[in-house]
């Protein structure tokens, strides 16, 4: 939608031109009036998961999980209908960015954390003894993709200069790498480990190379462009496709982490574990 410049095709909400009628699909309509849609019929979903949890799942934490989701993505929807309201603020249509990929992540940590694979009890079977752990890398390496996200929602929404985007890309690299190289190098047994850290790795090349051609596209040759040309949307979307799956394989990376490797001097290390050193 925003690639394309539709942000205010339907420039009032909750409503679209004043009613809850279907409108024309036209031009940018098509963007705007899908994304509500679209947006309306995931706010169904969500619920029905957060009923479904608080009436099957026995774990406090995960029934909390469950209405976070589900509070998120109302909190989603209303700073959608403020950015609309307002004409598009880059500080609320970040905003908009930001929890929107939160959600996503905490979906995926439901996925993963109602898995067949995770409802048992985790035996340890590593143990974590450098500095900085494991789990540190782990979420250092969500926190610069959240920096990156908002970096380049600012951007994206025309209230920051490219810059600080390109150049932060630079720290998210270095960063995931930094904890990818990690775990294959001293957690590669452990697979719940090594598939996420494996698929980050990939993600960091084909984001950087998504980059440098939206770049290309937005900066470089599209500067003067009346309309977002195809190419230029397409490459937009893709990078922001790919930075959502980075970041919720960030996340699932992190989890992992928490479940599996204990830092040194926790007792949950079960007997006969190989301790992992410097």
């Amino acid at each position: 939608m925003t690639s394309n410049d539709a942000g205010l095709a339907v420039p009032d909400w909750p409503t679209s031109f004043h009613t809850f009628r279907m409108p024309r699909m036209v031009g940018g309509v098509l963007y705007e009036h899908g994304h509500r849609m679209m947006a309306g019929f995931t706010i169904l979903l969500t619920l029905g998961i957060t009923i479904f949890t608080l009436m099957v799942d026995r774990r406090k934490w995960m029934k909390r999980l469950a209405i976070g989701a589900f509070a998120t993505i109302i909190v989603q929807a209303i700073l959608g209908g403020v950015t609309v309201l307002h004409l598009l603020p880059p500080m609320v249509s970040t905003a908009h960015a930001i929890v929107g990929q939160t959600f996503f992540c905490i979906s995926v940590a439901i996925a993963l954390l109602t898995g067949r694979k995770y409802t048992g009890e985790v035996e340890r079977t590593a143990v974590d003894r450098r500095k900085p752990s494991l789990i540190n890398l782990t979420l250092l390496s969500v926190l610069v993709l959240y920096v990156q996200l908002a970096l380049g929602g600012m951007f994206r929404h025309k209230g920051m200069s490219w810059e600080p985007h390109v150049f932060n890309a630079a720290v998210v690299a270095i960063v995931l790498t930094w904890t990818s190289i990690r775990v294959l190098s001293y957690y590669s047994q452990v697979e719940s480990l090594k598939r996420p850290a494996v698929m980050m790795l990939g993600l960091v090349m084909v984001q950087l190379c998504l980059g440098f051609i939206s770049f290309l596209t937005k900066i470089v040759w599209g500067r003067d462009a009346v309309q977002p040309e195809p190419f230029m949307v397409w490459s937009t979307v893709a990078h922001v496709a790919v930075g959502a799956l980075l970041l919720a394989t960030a996340v699932v990376l992190a989890i992992q982490a928490w479940r599996h490797v204990p830092v040194l001097g926790e007792e949950r290390v079960s007997k006969g574990v190989k301790a992992v050193t410097a």
